[in-house]
This record gives structure tokens, C-alpha cells and sequence, in this order.
């Protein structure tokens, strides 16, 4: 089967997809430990593995041990060079791409992947991604992963939206304007959803100013916006993480916003 995409340019560190494996355990834990095969993909691990080593190290100690991850890179050379960190048969390396080289996963994780694809390229990935029936978490973060965006995308369709910070290093939230994900990222303008929300949460973190460091901040900003009538998901043990999750619509392009 011939590999679905385009090689990226694999940039990584060691720990920049914390935030978003740590989300993966909350979001998608009860499906992988329910799963008769629970295999995850991480799609476009990039120039080296060590993402995947992680991923695969995190999921075993919070969901269940058997748990695979299967790296798949278009680069042939990446897959060839990842081959000496593969521990059969829980963590492999192969070439694939958005076909998800014919497998079946129950969750699929492709991070800094679509970002650099055109943005009228994004809802035939996630269809792709998703048409075997696999939970798909795609997003961005910075080099150092301490601000990420991200959907969760089923059956094709986004259902959430996340911001995540870490949050000593958070100066204000018009941050995450930079790492949206590709769907998002062109409509953060006046008169689009996605720029109306973070101009709300922007002004809910001036207004909730306190000495008390930035996890109280965060959390009396996660708060404000639900008191404001934005429909704030999970609670404060999420929140505390430097996490915001909303559902999709909350911020989608209005060609987009579903009715």
C-alpha cells in the first residue's frame, strides 16, 4: 500500500508531546482498555522516535501494559533509523501515511503533522485518518511542548478543541494563536469563532489577575469563561493541568459551523 502524504520537515524533542499523551490517558483510556487490540499510531513521529518511545512508555503505565504503538513516517530513512528503538511486538516502526499503512488502530495521534499541509487538505486527512473507526487526537505545539492545541476528531468530524499550556510559562492566552491547528489557524480574525473565543479567554486572564501564581489564575479563568456562557468542558482536574477544552463548534470557521 502505497503511504498517503508528504514527508515533513521531523522536527522533535524529547517530551514535547507530554501535554497531549497525558490528555490521550484521560480521553481515550476506557476505549484502549476495553480494545481486544489496543493500538495506537503515532502519525509522523518525524526525524527521530523518541515521541513515540514515549508515547508508548506513557500509555502502558496509565492504561494497561500490552498497549502497541506503531510509528508509521512516509521518509523511509526515518523508519530505517527508528528500527533499533522498536521492542516488538508492543512498539514497531513502519512506513505509512495518512492510510495508516492498512491498519486499524483505536487511536491515532498526529501531531505537527497537518500543520504543514494546506488547510483545504485537512478535512480529507481527518476522514482518512478516522474511516476505520480510530479516535483521532491532531494538533500543534511549540519546540518545547508548553503550548498545544488539538481536536479530537471522529468518523471525519471534530468533536472538541484544546488548549493546553504549561502554565508558569503562560504570559497571556493570545499564545495559543501561533500553535492552532491547521483547520483553525487562517480564521483567527475578526468575525470568526476562533478569534472571538480567544479574545474571550484573553480578557477572562486580565481580569484574573491574582498573587496566588498561575494555576489559580487558570483556574479562576476557566471559571469566568463558563460563567460567561462558554461551554467549558471537563473541571478543575483538568484545569489545573493548564488545559481548556470546549466543543468544536465553540471556535470552528463559520463555512464550517455546524447548525
Amino acid at each position: 500500500m502505497k503511504p498517503v502524504g508528504a514527508i515533513t520537515r521531523g522536527t522533535t524533542n524529547p517530551n514535547r508531546l507530554r501535554r497531549v499523551d497525558n490528555y490521550i490517558a484521560y480521553r481515550c483510556g476506557d476505549l484502549l482498555r476495553n480494545a481486544a487490540d489496543p493500538l495506537v499510531i503515532d502519525l509522523g513521529y518525524g526525524a527521530t522516535p523518541v515521541t513515540a518511545v514515549e508515547l508508548r512508555t506513557r500509555l502502558a503505565a496509565a492504561v494497561r501494559p500490552d498497549v502497541t504503538v506503531v510509528g508509521l513516517e512516509i521518509d523511509p530513512v526515518r523508519v530505517e533509523a527508528a528500527q533499533p528503538y522498536a521492542e516488538p511486538p508492543h512498539l514497531r516502526f513502519r512506513r505509512g501515511g495518512f492510510e495508516l499503512a492498512g491498519l486499524r488502530p483505536t487511536v491515532v495521534r498526529a501531531f505537527n503533522v497537518l500543520r504543514q499541509y494546506p488547510e483545504d487538505t485537512v478535512a480529507a486527512a481527518w476522514r482518512a485518518m478516522t474511516e476505520s473507526g480510530a479516535v483521532l487526537v491532531e494538533g500543534t505545539c511549540d519546540e518545547l511542548g508548553r503550548i498545544a492545541t488539538w481536536v479530537v476528531v471522529e468518523a471525519g468530524e471534530p468533536g472538541t478543541l484544546t488548549l493546553s499550556a504549561r502554565l508558569p510559562d503562560l504570559d497571556h492566552p493570545a499564545t495559543f494563536a501561533e500553535r492552532l491547528p491547521k483547520a483553525l489557524i487562517h480564521h483567527n480574525v475578526p468575525g470568526e469563532q476562533v478569534h472571538t473565543l480567544l479574545q474571550a479567554l484573553g480578557r477572562a486572564w486580565e481580569t484574573e489577575a491574582t498573587p496566588f501564581g498561575p494555576r489559580q489564575r487558570w483556574l479562576a479563568t476557566c471559571r469566568r469563561m463558563r460563567a460567561e456562557g462558554w461551554p467549558v468542558l471537563d473541571g478543575p482536574a483538568r484545569w489545573r493541568l493548564g488545559e481548556l477544552t470546549l466543543p468544536y463548534d465553540s471556535a470552528s470557521p463559520s463555512t464550517e459551523r455546524r447548525v
